[in-house]
């Protein structure tokens, strides 16, 4: 008996855009590239065509899209991918056209995010967004869906095949918008501990495939997967971090961003980026060595503000600066620092930016602990960043900085 490898090839996609000039369509191509590369398809060819706005029934025009379905046929394709958000109608009318089936830039993202998540929360918050997105675009799908009742208990108007599965699909969303309402009150929860416990949170966000697995895994060992793919991991990760001043606070990954994210999806997962709104501190992460740099900060400045950010502190974290050969008047801006997540390098100047961005509820003092109380010398070492300390006559020296509050419980031992 021989055994044979079940080896299935990768789909072979080729990307199409309409360019009317709202936004750069090389750049956007580029991503829609890297998009299609990590849901496992191959880039057979691109096509493109300059329009005032995309045709209402088809996308392209009727040339461009005799084009494509040629070139469909010559190179055998499997998958059309519009760099776009399609309506129904013009998805339907593009896949009869060519004769192969077409998706949206919406249903590859949709469609990574769902192969990435893995905590329940996660698979959630996909599924209630693909759902949204799907639910609009059974409209029209023809008469092979219609279904109509016969037979004893089913007289009358009957229900088709579409009206059941809407209604099916509300229904599904309702209980998934439930579900997650549920676990956004465990994390209101959580939230509301942590600031009761005086716990304060950093988070760190940024364009997807800018560091911020590799960062979090550099910082506290947290062993987040980290791949040069974009949306590497969905769900958020929280770990301890001891500052240099001795405060220690709650280190938070999120969801990388990306240009145009579809709007039901920043719903879905509005309860997981409402960590940014509650933080203290903001990381806002972006690759240095990208062209696109600047663009990348923009979108996630965006995003931030649409969750209600504004006049929180920002720092703004340049990785991958190991891999920059010029400098650019980007990298200068205020409450920034320049990193390699990779390679460690930079991370004590990033650590000192967070402490001072933080709120301050720490201060620097000498104090002049008696022998005799030893458990305040041994709380104020454990909570305090110590240094300095001297062995004196009349008791324990110490140079520290420590909360306010531990401070003022000692405050007689104060020089």
């Amino acid at each position: 008996m021989e055994l044979h490898e079940n080896k299935q090839d990768p789909e072979r996609a080729v990307l199409v855009a309409a360019d009317t000039g709202e936004y750069d369509c090389s750049a956007s191509l580029d991503e829609l590239e890297e998009l299609t590369a990590t849901a496992g398809a191959e880039v057979a060819g691109f096509i493109t065509q300059k329009r005032d706005k995309p045709d209402n029934a088809t996308f392209l025009g009727s040339g461009r899209l005799e084009e494509l379905a040629e070139f469909c046929e010559s190179n055998e394709i499997d998958l059309v991918i519009v760099d776009d958000e399609l309506s129904p109608t013009q998805q339907k009318n593009m896949e009869k056209a060519v004769n192969t089936k077409v998706i949206d830039r919406t249903t590859l993202i949709l469609d990574i995010f769902a192969g990435r998540a893995n905590s329940n929360e996660g698979k959630l918050q996909v599924e209630l967004a693909q759902l949204k997105y799907a639910l609009p675009r059974l409209i029209g799908q023809g008469t092979k869906l219609s279904r109509t009742g016969a037979g004893i208990g089913t007289r009358g108007p009957g229900e088709t095949k579409l009206e059941s599965d809407k209604r099916h699909i509300r229904r599904r969303i309702k209980y998934l918008e439930n579900e997650l309402d549920e676990l956004k009150k465990r994390r209101d929860i959580s939230r509301a501990r942590r600031e009761k416990d005086r716990v304060e949170t950093v988070v760190i966000v940024g364009y997807t495939n800018a560091g911020k697995s590799t960062l979090m895994n550099t910082l506290t060992d947290a062993g987040v997967l980290a791949q040069d793919k974009l949306f590497a991991t969905l769900d958020p990760t929280s770990r301890a971090l001891s500052l240099p001043d001795g405060r220690k606070i709650m280190l938070i990954d999120t969801v990388g961003f990306i240009r145009r994210l579809p709007h039901d999806l920043v719903e879905a997962f509005k309860s997981t980026l409402e960590e940014a709104a509650s933080a203290k501190v903001i990381l806002n992460v972006c690759d240095a060595s990208d062209p696109e740099c600047g663009e990348h900060l923009k979108v996630t400045e965006d995003l931030l503000a649409q969750l209600g950010c504004e006049g929180k502190p920002i720092v703004t974290v340049f990785n991958k600066c190991d891999l920059v050969t010029a400098d650019s008047t980007l990298f200068h801006r205020q409450n920034s620092v320049r990193i390699s997540a990779l390679e460690a390098k930079g991370l004590d100047e990033l650590l000192e930016a967070i402490s001072k961005a933080l709120p301050p509820s720490r201060s620097r003092t000498k104090m002049l602990i008696p022998y005799s109380d030893g458990s305040a010398a041994a709380r104020l070492r454990r909570d305090g960043a110590i240094h300095s300390e001297d062995y004196r006559a009349d008791g324990l020296f110490l140079d520290l900085t420590a909360d306010n509050e531990l401070i003022d419980l000692y405050k007689d031992y104060c020089i």
